[in-house]
Formats: structure tokens, sequence, C-alpha cells
């Protein structure tokens, strides 16, 4: 439950100016510091870091593409994101949820770049 919710705090912390680096940085310590000797909490760490690893991936694209339109994609990029967001921030809380039960859960979206 702390490795989906920390990626929300993290995200928060640091919104300013790294809030897609900050989303990652709890889930990634929880699973270093877990994955040999908890294997649930490693496994939904894991799982919580390649969801966020997705959307930093997928905001640093929306974003690229605002700028590589020279500012008139922003009209699309910002809604997208913040939809995007909302989305995100349900994801979360049903996984805390569901973890917290212990019962696995996968993000229905997320890449999965760490095994």
């Amino acid at each position: 439950m702390f490795a989906h919710l920390s990626a929300l705090l993290g995200g928060l912390v640091t919104a300013g100016w790294a809030g897609s680096i900050g989303c990652f940085i709890g889930p990634l310590v929880i699973w270093l510091v877990k994955k040999e000797t908890m294997p649930f909490v490693a496994d939904q760490a894991r799982e919580a870091l390649n969801f966020n690893i997705t959307l930093a991936g997928l905001f640093l694209v929306l974003f690229m593409l605002g700028i590589l339109t020279f500012g008139i994609g922003f009209l699309i990029v910002i809604p997208l994101m913040l939809i995007i967001g909302v989305a995100a921030l349900v994801f979360i809380v049903i996984a805390a949820i569901k973890s917290n039960e212990g019962v696995a859960y996968r993000y229905p979206f997320a890449i999965r770049l760490v095994k």
C-alpha cells in the first residue's frame, strides 16, 4: 500500500519542478529494500514503479508534443494531461486499497519495464 501511496506523495511534494521523477522514487526505494524479504510488497512496489515510469514517459511525450508544435499543441496536451492525471489518481487509490486488502493489483496501462 505504501508503494502506491508514496508515488502519490512524491508527485505532490515535487510537483513544482520534478513531478514525474518524484512519483517513482518512493516505489523504487520500497522495491529495492523489500525485494528479497517480502515478495508481495516487492511485487506491488514493482507494479507501482512500472506504472509511474509509464506515466512519466507519457507526460514527457505530451510535453514534447506541445513544444514541437510551437505551443499550439498545448491546447490539446493540457486537457489530456489533466485527464490522465485524474485517471492516474483513481488507479493509485484503487491499487492502494486492493494491496491493503492483500490482493495483487495490476495497473491496466502500465508498461512492465522493471521485472
